[in-house]
């Protein structure tokens, strides 16, 4: 599923015009990376949480020059389902792949 295909389906079920989901989805998007840009983690009760974590320093395999480098520590996004939205994914996901 697609940005484009999510506005069009929230505008479908709510009536509302595509131009005004557009943009409330857009500013959604921008509110939740500029939150994490800066640090703080989002949480969405029911749906999930979108968290920065950090990643330690590692060895890692530069295979072209055959030499070792360092892979400094940084932060990444990340996104942790909630239980209830996880265990419906796991339910569905069993009927797909039977």
């Amino acid at each position: 599923m697609t940005k484009a295909d999510i506005i069009n389906d929230i505008a479908e079920k709510t009536g509302i015009e595509k131009v005004a989901v557009k943009a409330s989805v857009e500013a959604f998007m921008k509110s939740v990376k500029d939150s994490m840009v800066n640090g703080d983690n989002v949480y969405l009760r029911g749906f999930g949480s979108f968290i920065v974590k950090r990643r330690a320093e590692k060895t890692g395999r530069n295979i072209s020059k055959n030499t070792t480098i360092i892979i400094p520590a940084h932060y990444i996004p990340a996104f942790k389902p909630a239980k209830p939205f996880a265990e419906k994914v796991k339910k569905s996901s069993k009927k797909v792949a039977a």
